[in-house]
């Protein structure tokens, strides 16, 4: 199937239909998000396709994917296409078996809040309560609990 040039879009339309800089769509070709072609002057022609591509990167940042995540979903896609509906039930379900992870991460850090602040090295006075000997310190840098390792039963 061949292209007709006004299914070609000039990186300012995609940026006024899409709502995204001009600079941040360069980025996110930078990234390997989108792929445009270049026209004989060589100024860049998005398909109109790209739209739904950058639409669902967008969606996606919103959820907390990474953009090599994001790229790493969208390059399973044959020849760098838009995802179509099967395309979208898949990766729906691989959003959600992540997105449940960090759910389950949340809830823990709220139900925790009252507590310890994660790494239990923040308080002195709590800290022999839940990180004695700095066990948490041993497990490495940061707030090891919140990061997902388990408290060890002293």
């Amino acid at each position: 199937m061949s292209l007709k040039a006004t299914d070609r879009l000039p990186i300012g339309e995609l940026a006024s239909r899409t709502g995204i800089a001009v600079s941040a769509i360069r980025y996110y070709e930078e990234q390997g998000l989108i792929a445009p072609d270049r026209n004989a002057g060589g100024q860049r022609r998005f398909l109109r396709s790209d739209i739904r591509r950058l639409s669902f990167v967008l969606i996606a940042q919103q959820f907390g994917f990474t953009l090599p995540q994001i790229r790493e979903v969208l390059d399973k896609l044959p020849n760098g296409r838009t995802p179509n509906k099967a395309d979208w039930t898949n990766i729906g379900e691989t959003f959600r078996v992540e997105l449940d992870r960090k759910i389950e991460t949340l809830t823990e850090l709220r139900n925790r809040l009252d507590k310890c602040v994660g790494c239990g090295c923040l308080s002195l006075t709590d800290c022999t309560l839940y990180n004695p000997q700095d066990r948490a310190g041993k497990k490495g840098t940061g707030p090891r609990y919140l990061m997902g390792d388990k408290p060890e039963n002293p």
